[in-house]
């Protein structure tokens, strides 16, 4: 009891010295802490309502106590002296790691006050196969491959896209955009966008599933793959330290019989105690806040190496890049929405940018990017002119490396998408930083590759294996073992596509696919009754002589795809949100596998690695599972 008290009253006063510490160096009133009581539940999940699908950003006005009592809950296979000091370490783990998410607030011309909450995760990992996590790392590369030479054909593109153009706006204009800048032989500006180097930080996202194919085991299928504003990385690796915390210092003290549960119902009559060739049993590390930043420092390096900026020297000395007004070392652009909550996961990549490289990072709106970023047409050179306050008052900053954390989403551009008369301020924002020189993470070719509509073409036979031909052919066999069905909804809808309509329509077998349409961010798409009534919409049905169905599909269902529905094992979670227990239940996860790469305008390949993982855990009952749209939270994979 003792030693417990003094370790209790060690991590407060460690806690409130970072507080006070890390305050001192921010404006009055700009940092505020909440606690919240981390039981107040029942032993019930039911599916989010607007009200709990808004938890993650802080919408939640209940206040929060240190009251850790367990009265009242009941996990199966945990004591509640076990589930009480998990909840303990996990509040005061986040608290003390950053492991939060900001509260939404109404912010004024005189308060710039933000408090923070944990942000949802499950209070434990979920058993997840060595060889297939293993299986999903190994493919990071050949993605990440695929996705740069994806972006340099734009014939494939606008083949593959040509349909989903004329009923998605949002689509069309990011392929018109692409079109005029990387296809044309136009205005010399275009050179500077063609020439600029190609970041990606990517995340193919995959469930496992078994089929009677695969003997009854279960293998990695893609969910999906995000080519931009790929999140959670930073989040997702203080969740993995959390969980590995836990599971080594209370794993004799009551979790064995949890974890084994949950072993079993995954691997079957293969779970066992051995440990792998590869590395041990438990919670890996994810390496996502080292290889990120990394790729993100190869990029600006070579930025400032091709236009002879010396990172040491706050003057450039290049011919081109004279100006009248002060510049500073260059910088790293994070593109970010306004009002943004998920902002400690940003702020750990500008921290280790920081700390591992010494690169500083610069966060604005697309409508700020309007405003205050110019476009030189002459060398390509985009810079941010500040006004005149603060430290950097007057001095030009020099964007090295463009980084989307917004964008992705027609919501991100609210002036609408009239150009030619100057309203559409963030499409006009997003084509200036486009044709500039610095490297974009992602461009708008990389944009492009991870629409839906692309995922399902890659799933036709022969069209992976168009970018992998002669002593690369293996790398395309290996990228085809992550595909689930996936079918056209378009004008090429061929027999195949149209036989899975079918199956919805006349065969009940709404619950065996998905609806999806080209968005980004959770919460778009259509399951079950949902699915077929849209399809019911929007098909016209005829009888033929025969008595065959026919169906004929509406032009509007182009910007759609329909996906093989996917079933993961179920094992029970514990799920927080808000610092409190929602709930307790079977659950189903999803992996994703972050790649980082680096290619040069001209395709060739200067960086390539698999580069960290999350797992995004939710309620098995819920059928989206987006961690920023409320609706999972994130886990790690306990290896078995």
């Amino acid at each position: 009891m003792i030693r417990q008290a003094a370790s209790s009253f060690l991590i407060y006063i460690i806690c409130c010295c970072r507080y006070y510490y890390y305050s001192s160096l921010l404006p009055r009133g700009a940092l505020a802490f909440t606690t919240s009581s981390p039981l107040r539940t029942k032993n019930y999940h039911f599916p989010p309502s607007e009200s709990s699908s808004s938890v993650l950003d802080g919408s939640s006005t209940d206040t929060m106590t240190t009251d850790s009592t367990t009265t009242g809950i009941t996990i199966p296979h945990l004591s509640p002296t076990t589930l009480a000091n998990l909840v303990d370490y996990t509040i005061s783990f986040s608290a003390a790691n950053g492991l939060q998410v900001q509260q939404k607030s109404e912010r004024s011309a005189t308060s710039t006050s933000s408090s923070y909450i944990t942000a949802p995760i499950s209070l434990l990992p979920q058993a997840y196969p060595h060889g297939q996590f293993q299986h999903g790392l190994a493919l990071s590369t050949p993605f990440n491959l695929l996705v740069d030479r994806i972006s340099r054909n734009g014939k494939f593109l606008q083949e593959t896209l040509k349909g989903v153009r004329d009923v998605d706006e949002f689509t069309g204009m990011l392929l018109t955009l692409y079109e005029a800048i990387y296809l044309s032989d136009g205005h010399s500006s275009e050179q500077h966008a063609k020439g600029a180097d190609r970041l990606g930080i990517l995340r193919s996202d995959y469930m496992l599933h078994c089929s009677q194919a695969a003997n009854n085991e279960y293998s990695i299928k893609q969910v999906e793959l995000n080519t931009i504003a790929s999140s959670f990385a930073g989040l997702a690796s203080s969740v993995a330290k959390l969980h590995g915390f836990l599971t080594r210092r209370l794993g004799e003290e009551g979790l064995e019989e949890f974890l084994d549960v949950n072993e079993r119902a995954v691997m079957g009559d293969s779970s066992d105690d051995t440990v792998h060739d590869d590395g041990e049993r438990g919670v890996p590390q994810s390496l996502a806040m080292i290889r990120l930043p990394a790729a993100m420092a190869v990029a600006y390096d070579r930025y400032c190496a091709r236009f002879n900026i010396g990172s040491s020297s706050n003057n450039n000395n290049n011919g081109e890049h004279k100006s009248d007004a002060a510049v500073i070392n260059p910088v790293i652009l994070f593109v970010v929405q306004p009002n943004e909550t998920n902002t400690v996961d940003q702020r750990l990549l500008e921290f280790a940018l920081w700390d591992n490289h010494e690169i500083p990072v610069v966060r604005m709106s697309l409508g700020e990017i309007h405003e205050r970023v110019t476009l030189d047409e002459a060398s390509g050179r985009l810079t941010i002119q500040n006004d005149d306050q603060g430290d950097n008052c007057g001095a030009v900053q020099e964007v090295a490396v463009v980084y989307f954390r917004a964008g992705y989403a027609p919501t991100d551009y609210p002036s609408g998408y009239n150009t030619a008369d100057g309203s559409g301020i963030e499409w006009l924002a997003r084509e200036r930083l486009e044709r500039g020189s610095a490297a974009k993470c992602p461009n708008l070719g990389y944009h492009l590759a991870g629409t839906k509509k692309v995922q399902q073409e890659l799933a036709r036979r022969g069209a992976v294996e168009q970018f992998f031909e002669g002593d690369e052919a293996d790398v395309a066999a290996q990228i085809r073992t992550a595909f689930a069905g996936l079918y056209s909804l378009g004008a090429d809808a061929n027999e195949e596509d149209m036989e899975a309509v079918k199956d919805v329509l006349f065969n009940d077998a709404k619950g065996q696919y998905v609806l999806k349409p080209q968005r980004e961010g959770g919460g778009y798409n259509y399951y079950g009754d949902n699915l077929a009534n849209k399809l019911k919409e929007n098909c016209t049905i005829t009888v033929d002589d025969d008595g065959n169905n026919d169906v004929t599909l509406s032009p509007d269902l182009s910007e759609f795809i329909l996906m093989e529905r996917l079933f993961p094992p179920q094992q029970r979670a514990i799920l927080l949100r808000n610092g409190q227990v929602e709930g307790t239940g079977m659950s189903i996860s999803e992996l994703g596998c972050f790649g980082a790469i680096v290619s040069s305008g001209d395709g060739e390949v200067v960086h390539n690695e698999y580069a960290g993982f999350l797992l995004r855990t939710k309620f098995s009952g819920v059928d989206e599972g987006g961690v920023a749209s409320g609706f999972a939270t994130l886990s790690s994979p306990y290896l078995c």
